[in-house]
């Protein structure tokens, strides 16, 4: 028997390898299989289907071991990855680099085995090897990248090449395990003691170690409190010490032992819908009903502040009482989590969360857990369209028209709309497209009949749009005849919202202070030396960035061109208008959020 493996690479085609009889029972489609692939290189790739035949021209390699137990990998994900391969014009294996988390794709990583038979005469190595060498007879064995701490530096090429062909070491190709469990200590009482006689004997006869008694007494209140008392926890709330719980360890009172406990906090499994529609809401629900019976693919085209999500949230608990899955995309990651908070009031632990701002081990655990139908809901960016859905019921496709869902680098060149249409065709489910400005192809598609189209026109609480006034800058003349930032009616209307106690949010869609300056006798820009364009000005590092490459540079005081000193700043980012706010409102609190300020999911603004 023949295996058709998918390598995360960008191979022509799929590759096969021979079954051998031992793994004959733990080959199936989806489970990781260790392959090597070249000399020595060894891959984890994903079982695509079982053969009978054997591959023409060729002699295949033996797989050289199974990884998983169970596939990691459904039926409906393989026919999306093929569908995206052919229809994004890439390869599978591009597909699957992009699906799977980086856990799950091993690595192979080389290693550096001692040879026994060589001995421990290191005379005739010179200073580098000898080091090398030494490590590697007391260790048995060494990664490159500890070699590279050995020796300080990077290149590590040179010597190593020189131990392999003195026979001092040769190479082993291994797979390296990316993904761990997470693990807590837990403190429990031995059970000698959970019998109150015996308890209370020990806490009466206690003489010595007051501390330790204290510490014991703050922990048969909390456990009494909240069932289960982490180390960490312990220590803390009784303000007590390592030392301490130690010393109860070895008398036999308390247990430390390890467990794995999921990174992702869970919540209530509940359903609590606390609210209800409005007329309008409902016979828009009614009518989004009816279509989706009709077509697999329904468009709600809704007024913007219309109550949509209040109708997805009703949709959501009728797929959850049926017991299937929901898959709730959208665009962004800032749009996520105020629609996390309300989803999570409305349905608890039955919600995950999956986009590219969580760890790789978090997003193992949240691919599992779809896997295993622990999360029914998920809310998630495009990425999300790739997770293992066992029962999928309906797919969610808020601002569809975003094209924030479409994927540019690298391939696979996918949009995450599209690619959850073609999932929910394999797996039978429903989609509902959201908008309140549909993509001309969305709403061609729904006019001509081939998607439902459900339209909700009222506003809810029958609240009107804002007033929206465009103002001509040029018209706007500053005092010193430079470029106005912020126009007369603008401030005027800033005052008054502050003085109401209210908040204001200024949307300006550059970086930096100035998104460039030039000189004023020749008008030479500095420029990128690597991608030849503009830098722009960030005051607060006092540097030049190149937005395209990111690469930095000191500020430019003299014109390469012409020799002159004097510059003028045209234009203006985030840290300017954050600046001048500071100056025209200095009552008022002004923080800036942008790619600068925020880096990473637990951080926030300055």
């Amino acid at each position: 028997m023949y295996a058709e493996i998918i390598i995360p690479l960008s191979l022509p085609k799929n590759y096969t390898w021979a079954i051998p009889e031992s793994l004959l029972e733990s080959v199936k489609p989806g489970v990781r299989v260790e392959v090597n692939l070249g000399k020595n290189k060894k891959y984890a790739g994903i079982v695509k289907k079982i053969l009978s035949d054997k591959p023409a021209f060729i002699e295949a390699k033996d797989i050289i071991h199974v990884l998983d137990n169970e596939p990691v990998v459904l039926e409906p994900q393989l026919k999306l990855w093929e569908w995206m391969a052919q229809y994004y014009m890439c390869s599978e294996g591009e597909v699957m680099a992009a699906a799977l988390p980086a856990h799950f794709k091993l690595s192979s990583e080389t290693i550096l085995v001692f040879n026994e038979e060589y001995g421990d005469n290191f005379s005739d190595l010179d200073h580098d090897e000898y080091i090398v060498a030494e490590a590697l007879l007391i260790k048995k064995e060494l990664r490159l990248n500890e070699i590279q701490q050995l020796l300080d530096s990077a290149d590590t090429y040179p010597v190593t090449s020189r131990l392999i062909r003195k026979k001092v070491c040769f190479v082993w190709e291994a797979l390296k395990q990316g993904y761990t469990a997470k693990t807590e200590t837990f403190v429990v009482l031995d059970p000698v003691y959970q019998d109150e006689e015996k308890l209370a004997e020990l806490l009466n006869g206690w003489t010595r170690a007051p501390k330790q008694m204290e510490l014991l007494l703050a922990y048969l209140h909390f456990a009494k409190m909240s069932g289960e008392v982490s180390k960490v926890e312990l220590l803390k709330k009784a303000g007590a010490s390592d030392a301490q719980l130690k010393g109860l360890v070895e008398k036999g009172i308390l247990i430390a032992e390890k467990r794995n406990v999921d990174r992702i906090p869970q919540l209530p499994r509940n359903i609590n819908i606390d609210f209800t529609l409005s007329d309008a809401q409902v016979i828009a629900l009614d009518e989004v009903r009816k279509k989706l019976e009709q077509k697999p693919v329904g468009l709600l085209h809704g007024v913007t502040s219309g109550g949509k999500t209040n109708i997805y949230i009703r949709l959501i608990e009728e797929y959850l009482k049926k017991g299937q899955q929901v898959l709730y995309m959208l665009p962004e990651i800032a749009l996520t989590s105020q629609i996390i908070r309300r989803l999570q009031k409305h349905f608890g632990g039955h919600i995950g969360v999956y986009h590219s701002r969580f760890s790789q081990n978090e997003r193992v655990e949240t691919w599992h857990k779809v896997r295993t139908e622990e999360y029914k809901v998920i809310l998630g960016a495009r990425s999300s369209v790739f997770l293992p859905f066992q029962n999928l019921g309906l797919v969610i496709c808020d601002e569809e028209h975003d094209s924030s869902f479409k994927q540019q680098e690298p391939a696979p060149r996918y949009h995450g709309r599209d690619a959850a249409i073609y999932l929910a065709s394999i797996c039978q489910a429903k989609v509902l497209l959201g908008s309140a400005t549909p993509s001309l192809e969305s709403y061609y598609n729904a006019h001509t009949g081939k998607y439902g189209f459900t339209e909700l026109t009222q506003r809810f609480g029958d609240g009107e749009l804002p007033a929206v006034e465009i103002i001509d800058i040029r018209k706007q003349i500053n005092k010193d005849k430079t470029k106005l930032i912020f126009s007369q009616p603008l401030v005027d209307g800033i005052e008054a919202v502050l003085e109401k106690g209210k908040q204001v949010i200024i949307f300006q869609n550059r970086r930096g202070y100035s998104p460039y300056q030039l000189c004023k006798t020749c008008g030479w820009i500095p420029q990128c030396k690597y991608c030849d364009v503009s830098l722009t000005f960030h005051k607060l590092n006092n540097k030049l960035v190149c937005h395209y490459c990111g690469t930095q540079y000191p500020t430019v005081h003299t014109c390469a061109a012409c020799g002159n000193h004097d510059f003028i700043q045209r234009n203006f980012g985030t840290e300017k208008i954050e600046e001048q706010l500071q100056e025209l409102f200095p009552a008022a609190k002004v923080a800036r959020m942008d790619v600068d300020a925020v880096r990473g999911k637990t951080r926030t603004t300055r």
